[in-house]
């Protein structure tokens, strides 16, 4: 009797301590960057195979179009940051009268 209630116990405290609890999770798609990778290695594979006529030309075009993807995502994603933040600078001066984070200088009188 005291060997199952042990084995109970610790089935019991592996089942618990390895079991996933629900969690509330947030649904993230996926970044420019990697979209950008996707389908410029793609279309480097592509362009690859047709002008080497092998698997080696098509390797080196997909590894050079993901690389080059990546970079045109990236830059895209900090032109998408800048303009976000330009929108929300330009609400809140509409809004309060000056840029935010940015101080108001005024005269000391002596």
């Amino acid at each position: 009797m005291k060997k199952l209630i042990t084995y109970t116990g610790i089935l019991t405290a592996l089942l618990l301590s390895t079991g996933h609890f629900a969690q509330a999770q947030e649904k993230k798609g996926i970044s420019d960057q990697g979209k950008g990778a996707i389908i410029g290695g793609a279309g480097g594979a592509v362009v690859g195979g047709l002008i080497g006529h092998n698997v080696g030309g098509a390797l080196i075009g997909g590894a050079l179009g993901a690389g080059g993807g990546y970079v045109i995502g990236n830059e895209t994603r900090k032109h998408k940051e800048k303009k976000r933040i330009a929108a929300y600078r330009a609400a809140y001066y509409r809004k309060h009268g000056h840029y935010p984070n940015s101080y108001v200088y005024q005269k000391r009188k002596y």
